[in-house]
């Protein structure tokens, strides 16, 4: 089996969660890791077994060895990394929010199209079997009509330790960090754009918002109920509701189990019994959809990520 090279762009938290899920996978491995520390890199490359390590991005997106690369950086730095990726011919799998604002995204398309590279964002959640379980459930109609769906993420921030959380100049804010796993959520069941959006925000003497609950109503009739916060800890759970039935996801965004319930009484439950943390989904559906010639997931399409940015700043106006 042919196996597709990955660099890793940043070292930080996100970085570390994924590089250490390519235990489980089997189509990929990491060949080379960079940061603008050197001495970061290497560390990092010792403790998972890479190859290569650089100082620099540029040496990564030079390395010919390499065939996608996934870039870890704060959301502010993604665009202007994931253009200059694919202009060295590289594929590229770019952290949520894959661009800071709708606008930011056109200008990435057009680097995507120009360049023929393969783009995606890396909506881990939408590739966990739970989360494809339930989807299929209410596909089926195991639950009716979807009426109703309740999301929330939320964990008390402490702004001394966590600076880029609150810091604007880095894209800080509890929406663009947690608050699209809820956005992206309702935008994966009800797949089309709301046409009205309440919010209710509160603000960091920064300037960026460090908590919200936002409803999106969408025609004829759905709605999400969704909140996001650095304030206080959340159950981080997603109830998807329709008229015959509902499903329950605890930890919705690194789902392992799923409920569906009628009457009430649990009907049926779906359990993924692996030992990873769920980020070599992500990473074997990049894999394969290299490897068969694809420009775009499935799954995670350019259109889907439009619509969680265009979400972003119809709630980002309302702040």
């Amino acid at each position: 089996m042919k196996k597709i090279k990955w660099g890793i762009l940043g070292t930080g938290n996100i970085a570390n969660s994924f590089s250490k899920d390519f235990l489980y996978v089997e189509n990929g491995e990491i060949h080379a890791v960079a940061s603008r520390s050197l001495e970061k890199a290497v560390e990092f490359s010792k403790k998972y077994r890479i190859s290569k390590a650089y100082g620099s991005y540029e040496e990564l997106y030079k390395d010919s060895e390499i065939d996608v690369i996934y870039i870890a950086t704060p959301h502010n730095l993604h665009v202007e990394i994931a253009s200059e990726a694919m202009k060295y011919g590289k594929a590229v799998l770019c952290e949520k929010p894959i661009a800071i604002n709708a606008n930011e995204f056109r200008q990435l398309l057009e680097v995507a199209q120009s360049t023929g590279m393969y783009l995606m964002e890396a909506m881990w959640t939408y590739f966990l079997p739970p989360i494809l379980q339930a989807k299929r459930w209410v596909d089926e109609g195991k639950i009716g009509k979807l009426m109703y769906l309740k999301a929330d993420f939320g964990f008390k921030a402490d702004m001394l330790k966590e600076v880029r959380l609150f810091d604007p100049e880095q894209a800080g804010g509890a929406l663009l960090d947690i608050g699209i796993y809820p956005i992206a959520l309702a935008s994966l069941f009800y797949n089309q754009l709301p046409i009205k959006i309440t919010v209710n925000s509160t603000m960091a003497g920064s300037g960026v918002d460090t908590a919200e609950t936002i409803i999106l109503e969408y025609l004829y009739g759905g709605c999400a109920n969704l909140s996001a916060s650095f304030l206080v800890d959340m159950p981080n759970e997603a109830l998807i509701i329709g008229d015959n039935g509902y499903i329950r996801i605890p930890n919705f965004f690194m789902a392992k189990e799923c409920f569906l319930y009628k009457n009430k009484i649990q009907e049926d439950y779906f359990s993924d019994k692996s030992k990873c943390v769920g980020y070599n989904y992500e990473i074997e559906a990049v894999n394969r959809d290299i490897l068969s010639g694809k420009k775009q997931s499935d799954i995670m399409q350019w259109s889907k990520s439009m619509m969680i940015q265009e979400i972003m700043d119809r709630v980002k106006a309302k702040f």
